[in-house]
């Protein structure tokens, strides 16, 4: 099944990336950015189902099964599961290669990147490019909200290619506290969103509303994504909205957000998830994140766009 980014949209996202100055893309990673380096949620979630007797069906739904556990322990309880998941079975990534997801976003020169993930990937692979990354966490709680930030406008700090930042929507692994896991924190993190002004620094919001978005490592049915993209909706313009893009992968049974809306086969599944996410000014390329990185990098020599 062929991607269906069209050949104005490379164009448009290389111009962004390489040649404007400042850069007007901003990458956001999702859980897929970090494949065969952590463990899937799906495989967690089935796991957790048979340690705590789940009783429903949808046992590979993350969220839901952290829901049920904090509901039979406390709100904590699979905050700190999925961090012990988490540094048990991480695995170190290869920054040498130039195809890694984390590699590849850090060679390019942007001062911001965005992620929903937990990790210290992108961090990782910054320092490893000779680039002074800060992480910065999103203050979506009164646990974590007084936590000091360098992205205060007191301290004056501008993000920039040489001194980028990497801003952790749903939290980070050094701060459970800061998780956003079960069903209750996706919706208390989109209602503290919507409601207490000043939780995104504005430097991330002109991020959100002034730069082309691009989306690695979300799935179709993604909680993080689509509460992400309701979460973002507020700080954008619609008479000003660029297009964005994202890297997923072609849909398969069951990774269809309206299932009645189309047949059985994943070529029509993919033609309406095109126009669901057209809808959203998002294009997709089908395909995975070496693959996209692969052509990224051969339309950028194509195009003559220095390093």
């Amino acid at each position: 099944m062929p991607n269906s980014l069209q050949d104005k949209y490379w164009e448009l996202l290389i111009d962004r990336i390489y040649r404007k100055d400042p850069p007007t893309c901003t990458p956001f990673l999702g859980a897929g950015a970090c494949y065969g380096l952590l463990p899937l949620a799906g495989d967690v979630a089935r796991k957790w189902a048979a340690t705590y007797n789940y009783p429903f069906p949808d046992s590979s739904d993350l969220v839901k099964l952290a829901q049920y556990v904090a509901i039979n322990y406390d709100r904590m309880a699979p905050k700190e599961e999925i961090l012990n998941v988490l540094k048990q079975e991480a695995k170190a990534p290869d920054f040498k290669d130039p195809l890694q997801p984390h590699r590849a976003l850090a060679d390019m020169p942007l001062p911001i990147y965005l992620t929903t993930n937990y990790d210290n990937l992108m961090v990782d692979a910054l320092k490893y490019r000779h680039r002074d990354a800060k992480r910065e966490l999103c203050r979506w709680n009164r646990l974590v909200q007084n936590q000091p930030s360098l992205l205060d406008e007191k301290t004056g700090f501008k993000p920039t290619a040489a001194n980028p930042v990497v801003f952790h929507f749903h939290g980070h692994n050094e701060v459970p506290e800061s998780l956003v896991l079960t069903e209750d924190d996706y919706m208390d993190f989109l209602v503290n969103l919507s409601t207490r002004p000043g939780l995104i620094p504005p430097v991330i919001e002109d991020a959100l509303s002034k730069t082309m978005l691009l989306f690695i490592g979300y799935k179709i049915v993604d909680w993080s994504f689509r509460v992400l993209m309701r979460s973002i909706s507020r700080f954008t313009e619609g008479s000003l909205v660029r297009t964005h893009v994202a890297v997923m992968l072609p849909p398969r049974g069951g990774d269809v957000l309206q299932p009645e809306a189309v047949d059985s086969s994943p070529q029509k599944a993919q033609e309406y998830l095109d126009k669901y996410y057209e809808n959203l000014n998002i294009r997709v390329y089908w395909g995975t994140v070496r693959e996209f990185v692969a052509e990224l990098n051969k339309r950028k020599k194509s195009m003559a766009v220095g390093d």
